[in-house]
């Protein structure tokens, strides 16, 4: 494979407190979760370059988070965000990016854009790809788990946007094969995951190299605790914007809680699954993962695992036939919970139930996206009954969870039928038996995204990130 690649994306397969009440930073947030239909991206103050760009790919409608944010960006203004993974953040902060962006010289990257995980710096590269091209810009994406090689040659190349995991870029800062003395702009994208994940330290290790004040963006779906820290710490007077929180697109999903025996789980699973048009099952553990997709396989369907054990090579390809339909079931742990976006994802099976409401919330999330339909399943075991009704109850969810056997009709059309509501005023274990009886391309011309509602805002195209300076002309660590 050619070390610097000219490519378009394609789709590539690319969170949160208790109580938001108490957010210090978003006094009198600007609140709005609909599209403005009325409003186009050059009345944003996008430049007509990058907004034919966008044309070309379909995308002719900004989404809310774009309306929001982009022409405070644009102003040169600090900027936090508040918003769910698939709002279209990536545009949002992409698009000012670009268009203030000045040439870079060699190890001198004019902007940063730090993310949780490799897929999410793929996905963001992707999609900054084509709009990088039409400025002749160079960016690269840089992260763990491949070789720094193609990532030393592409910043000695020269690259204007370098979209990294924290740990991989300060292994390159340290050792002197970049300065960020000449940055001019800084992303935070999906802050409260990198708060979760423990990599805020290295964040501040980062930020703390950048000299001046550069303008700092800020996506997160929660802007307080250690996410408010850095905040309060690195944005200088920053204007807050606040689209829909997650539990509100989790009120959107169809979701039903389905009581399993141990013996019949799977084939329930094959069930639901063989309705799908593009579904991912969580599980638990990395040997799960495994498992699970060869029983499935094992029911004539076609399944993959995804999971960190993985290398990254065989992450990719796996997500990249994921995305193309071609192996239409993910099984994945929560590697995948955030971070990746695929479009046409109808369907999440929680086949091991989440450890808690807010990893509920994060797997659910892979679905039902930017006002698209989607269905959400969780499997439930007879001893997994109280944990799974306090997971409802702390997700604000009152459905009852309904056994099923594997040749239960409502199986096959889980969408026709309500599931009666009431939780139990308190859930003893082993009182459910297992028998008895759900980018911007909707707003594009019509197109429709994940969900069923609105579109997705991705351009497509192909190809992978890992280190390669791309041009999108633009140049390609975590």
């Amino acid at each position: 494979m050619a070390l610097f690649t000219r490519r378009r994306p394609e789709a590539v397969a690319t969170p949160h407190s208790e109580d938001d009440s108490t957010d210090p930073l978003t006094d009198t947030p600007d609140t709005h979760d609909s599209l403005a239909t009325d409003v186009g991206f050059a009345d944003l103050g996008v430049a007509p370059d990058l907004a034919r760009v966008l044309d070309t790919a379909g995308i002719s409608s900004p989404f809310p988070v774009q309306v929001m944010t982009i022409p405070d960006a644009l102003a040169g203004r600090d900027v936090c965000g508040k918003a769910k993974t698939g709002s279209g953040k990536t545009l949002a902060f992409g698009l000012p990016l670009v268009q203030s962006m000045e040439r870079a010289r060699s190890r001198r990257p004019r902007a940063i854009v730090l993310v949780p995980t490799r897929e999410l710096a793929n996905q963001v590269a992707a999609e900054l790809a084509p709009l990088c091209e039409t400025r002749g810009l160079w960016l690269t994406a840089i992260y763990g788990g491949v070789s720094m090689v193609r990532q030393i040659k592409a910043l000695r190349e020269g690259v204007e946007v370098v979209i990294a995991t924290p740990g991989r870029l300060n292994d390159l800062l340290e050792r002197g094969e970049l300065t960020l003395s000449d940055v001019s702009m800084v992303v935070l994208d999906e802050a409260d995951q990198m708060a979760d994940m423990g990599f805020l330290p290295q964040v501040d290790r980062i930020l703390k190299q950048i000299e001046g004040r550069p303008q700092t963006l800020l996506f997160s779906a929660t802007l307080d605790g250690a996410v408010g820290v850095l905040i309060r710490k690195y944005l200088d007077d920053p204007v807050s914007h606040e689209v829909a929180s997650e539990t509100e697109t989790v009120d959107t999903l169809e979701q039903r809680f389905i009581g399993v025996a141990r013996e019949t789980k799977i084939e329930v699973a094959a069930r639901i699954c063989a309705g799908a048009n593009r579904a991912i099952v969580f599980v638990r553990t990395t040997h799960g993962a495994d498992r699970v997709a060869k029983l499935l396989n094992r029911e004539g369907l076609s399944a993959a695992a995804i999971h960190g054990r993985l290398s990254q090579n065989k992450r990719e390809r796996t997500l990249a036939a994921f995305s193309r339909g071609e192996s239409p079931i993910l099984v994945a742990t929560n590697v995948a919970a955030r971070g990746l976006h695929v479009d046409g994802v109808d369907l999440v099976i929680h086949f091991d139930p989440p450890e808690d409401h807010k990893v509920y919330l994060h797997r659910s999330g892979r679905t039902a996206r930017a006002g698209e339909q989607g269905m959400v399943v969780t499997l439930v075991l007879p001893e997994e009954e109280r944990d799974v009704t306090s997971i409802e109850r702390a997700a604000g969810i009152d459905l009852s969870i309904v056994p099923m056997d594997p040749d239960d009709a409502r199986l096959s059309r889980l969408d026709e039928w309500e599931p009666p509501r009431g939780l139990p005023m308190s859930a003893p274990r082993g009182m459910v038996g297992a028998r008895g009886g759900s980018s911007q391309r909707g707003a594009r011309r019509g197109g429709r995204d994940e969900r069923g509602g609105q579109p997705s805002q991705q351009p497509r195209g192909g190809g992978r990130s890992g280190g390669q300076r791309r041009r999108s002309p633009a140049r390609g660590r975590a």
